[in-house]
């Protein structure tokens, strides 16, 4: 698979603030590694708040575009192709408007931060990327600000992938490969059984009912993953890919997490379908609650929509 298809047109949205700003550093690092175009884009929100993170909000067109011209040669070499849009017209649907855009710009991932409150600082949370996600078929990469609210360094030395045991649920590792190819990098790949304690109400009745049937199940559920990754492993490392695996137990969110901080893992590479998040074993709306809770950045991956049976 060739790098060059990847990644070459960036989208980060900008707000005015020091907090949207944390989204720069993974831009420019991923422009430099694809040789990638960076579009900066504001949009002027209606009625829109006079302040967004405890600073002055850019209303003006004027204004924000002085301001993009400034970040583009403040955060990015001379060497990247940077541009910059100001949509003038006001918006009241923010994720609307940045999927349309990024279609229009015909972009391959959009970068942005992931804390925010109202209006366009929504679209810096995991709940509004997750609208983005699932209304289009842009990548959207979530950078998590430092406690003091600085740009965090962004790396892909180490990238973790959740997966589920579906082949069609496979976009996150394609896209994690594309990376860790791109910046010699490893990957981990991770799947989740739910352990009895965390079961759907459902299935945690079946449980108590029938604790061996179910734990058996369970068994026999860990052994096909296993046998799932070991297939993965061995196509990646003939492609000459650094690869390990794991499989375990338990509530998804919390193992992958944890998984994520054992590994020492620099990104999650998720594949979602926005709304739903992950099928099967990961059901439950993985990806807009580990975007919330993830202590590293987290790359949301759009699936191909499957049909109503196999749901």
């Amino acid at each position: 698979m060739s790098t060059e298809a990847h990644f070459q047109r960036l989208l980060v949205p900008l707000d005015g603030s020091r907090l949207a700003e944390s989204a720069l550093p993974a831009a420019r690092f991923l422009a430099g590694l694809f040789h990638s175009s960076v579009t900066l884009i504001h949009l002027i929100e209606h009625n829109a708040a006079p302040a967004v993170h405890s600073e002055r909000h850019l209303t003006e067109p004027g204004e924000a575009q002085a301001y993009l011209q400034e970040v583009a040669q403040r955060a990015f070499p001379a060497g990247v192709p940077v541009e910059h849009h100001v949509h003038t017209a006001e918006i009241s649907d923010v994720a609307r408007s940045l999927v349309d855009h990024a279609a229009e710009l015909k972009v391959d991932l959009i970068v942005m931060c992931t804390h925010g409150r109202g209006g366009l600082r929504d679209l810096l949370f995991g709940s509004i990327a997750q609208q983005v996600v699932a209304l289009g078929q842009t990548p959207v990469l979530l950078i998590r600000p430092t406690q003091t609210g600085e740009a965090p360094p962004f790396a892909c030395r180490l990238i973790l992938v959740p997966l589920d045991g579906d082949p069609a649920h496979e976009a996150g590792l394609a896209a994690a490969s594309v990376l860790a190819r791109a910046s010699s990098g490893a990957l981990h790949l991770v799947m989740v059984i739910r352990g009895i304690g965390s079961l759907k109400a459902d299935q945690a009745a079946t449980a108590l009912l029938m604790p061996l049937t179910m734990n058996a199940l369970l068994e026999v559920s860990e052994q096909q993953a296993q046998d799932y990754l070991r297939q993965n492993i061995a196509r990646l490392q003939a492609e000459a890919l650094n690869v390990t695996a794991e499989v375990g137990r338990g509530e998804p969110v919390r193992y992958l997490r944890s998984a994520a901080k054992r590994a020492g893992a620099d990104l999650i590479v998720l594949g979602t379908h926005g709304k739903t998040g992950l099928e099967a074993s990961l059901s439950g709306s993985v990806a807009p609650r580990l975007s919330g809770r993830a202590h590293v950045p987290l790359l949301l991956v759009p699936l191909a929509e499957i049909s109503e049976t196999k749901e």
